[in-house]
């Protein structure tokens, strides 16, 4: 009888992604997705170490595992992703049941440390400070059978200040496009509609130093087949003409931007080594709009990071306002051990940063659902979502994603859509976060996904926090 596993992922799509190869990887090893309902012979926990509640979260949960490792002999726990690759030791001196700690460089090994922890019945710590092979060649388990993840790069060439992502995934290495396109074909084959390409920097890709991001953005926009393409994250310093160009001409590329601003104050910018200024930034959203004039874009704020003043803080809402974002991410500032920004001795209490993280989030919102107003009346085209698109019984709705990015709850009493389908249907509400569409489906166009859609989280795979985390 094969062993059955679960894992429960943190932090990015960079992370969820790799959650889908860690199911491969074990699937291809002779382990099962465990039945809902039931407890896994393995948990592996692929962990985020961005900010310090993760942390928390993680020795939290593996705490309140200790009496299920006790009341089953032969439960295995594994800890993976970027807090394993920063605590390495650690994990097993604050936790001695967990079996098995890898890296972010070593996803492949996890069986065979698994069955060397069982051998020598004692906790297995590999962690590589190099990559060994760029993890795309590992067998994959994916969440969905209509939109994939590609993975174009891993690592991180930058210095930000506050970040500790570049310590634990290391320096940027790219993918040949060859690899990634055959990797979209293959994906379009099985029923993939959509892809999004990943990386730390996705912007900064350029393979031998001819082959740029715009060119791999045109590449797969003639893939025949694919209906949608996307990508995060980019950084402002790399984000070039050619990209808009590319993003416009191509119908396949969506009309969604995810740009990082993190702080709109020129100073903390500084302080925080980001290599563009409010102004800059700025510029790349109008000439996005010039060329895009329906795109929805979408961003990072950190709040409190050290140094920061009221007027800093002023100066990220007065960019807010005139960025017109359709939504952020928004985050208190996190110290992390191993960065600059640690020690920096102007650290701001945490009451003021409290203060100033609930006044951003009230501008956010009156901005995105200003935003989001303006498309009432409209007809969209939404992807019918899995996990986001369960049918709703008291209002007949399901959910899925506009071309734009934006979450659509349409209303479809008699179930004529199905997850992979894209539908068009006609916005009749705005809220911060959604749109509603409550006129019904105007227009259905079924997918080689939506004939052979999955089951929510066919893997096992707990989405903890899947926000997009930038460096």
């Amino acid at each position: 009888m094969s062993r059955t596993y679960q894992v429960r992922t943190y932090g990015c799509q960079m992370n969820v992604h790799d959650s889908e190869r860690l199911a491969g990887v074990l699937e291809e090893s002779g382990y099962t997705a465990v039945a809902d309902g039931q407890t896994p012979d393995l948990i592996v926990f692929n962990t985020c170490a961005v900010r310090e509640n993760a942390d928390n979260r993680l020795y939290g949960n593996l705490g309140h595992l200790r009496p299920l490792k006790v009341a089953k002999p032969g439960l295995q726990i594994a800890v993976g992703g970027c807090l394993a690759q920063k605590d390495k030791g650690v994990i097993v001196d604050r936790a001695p049941w967990v079996d098995v700690v890898f890296g972010t460089h070593n996803l492949g090994s996890l069986p065979t440390l698994l069955d060397r922890a069982r051998v020598r019945e004692e906790a297995q710590v590999e962690i590589l400070e190099q990559l060994a092979e760029f993890p795309s060649n590992l067998p994959t388990r994916r969440e969905s059978a209509y939109s994939g993840w590609v993975a174009i790069s891993v690592g991180c060439n930058n210095t930000c200040t506050f970040c500790i992502v570049p310590s634990l995934r290391g320096v940027e290495q790219d993918r040949a496009p060859e690899e990634i396109l055959d990797e979209v074909r293959s994906l379009v084959a099985e029923g993939v509609v959509e892809i999004t390409l990943l990386g730390q920097n996705v912007n900064a890709y350029r393979y031998g130093g001819r082959h740029g991001f715009a060119d791999l953005l045109r590449a797969c926009g003639e893939v025949p087949g694919l209906r949608r393409v996307r990508f995060t994250s980019p950084h402002p310093r790399d984000f070039t003409d050619d990209v808009i160009e590319a993003m416009a001409q191509i119908p396949t590329v969506m009309p969604q931007l995810h740009m990082p601003l993190q702080s709109g104050s020129d100073d903390v910018l500084r302080r925080m080594r980001r290599s563009y200024r409010s102004e800059r930034f700025l510029g790349i959203l109008d000439r996005v709009r010039q060329a895009m004039p329906e795109a929805a874009i979408t961003t990072d704020i950190i709040v409190g990071f050290p140094g920061e003043t009221d007027a800093d803080f002023d100066a990220t809402l007065d960019v807010v306002r005139k960025a017109r974002f359709a939504g952020a991410f928004t985050f208190q500032y996190s110290k992390r051990p191993g960065t600059p920004a640690a020690d920096y001795p102007d650290q701001v209490p945490h009451e003021i940063v409290q203060s100033r993280y609930e006044r951003l989030v009230e501008v956010v919102e009156e901005v995105s659902w200003s935003e989001n107003k303006h498309l009432i009346g409209q007809d969209v085209e939404v992807l019918v979502s899995v996990g986001e698109g369960r049918k709703d019984s008291a209002t007949a709705r399901r959910t899925g994603r506009a071309r734009d990015g934006r979450l659509v709850h349409f209303h479809d009493p008699d179930g004529v859509a199905r997850p992979g389908d894209l539908v068009t249907t006609r916005i009749t509400y705005a809220a911060p976060h959604h749109l509603v569409a409550d006129e019904g489906v105007l227009t259905v166009e079924r997918t080689a996904g939506g004939d052979a859609y999955e089951t929510p989280d066919p893997a096992g795979v707990m989405l903890g926090l899947p926000t997009v985390r930038s460096t």
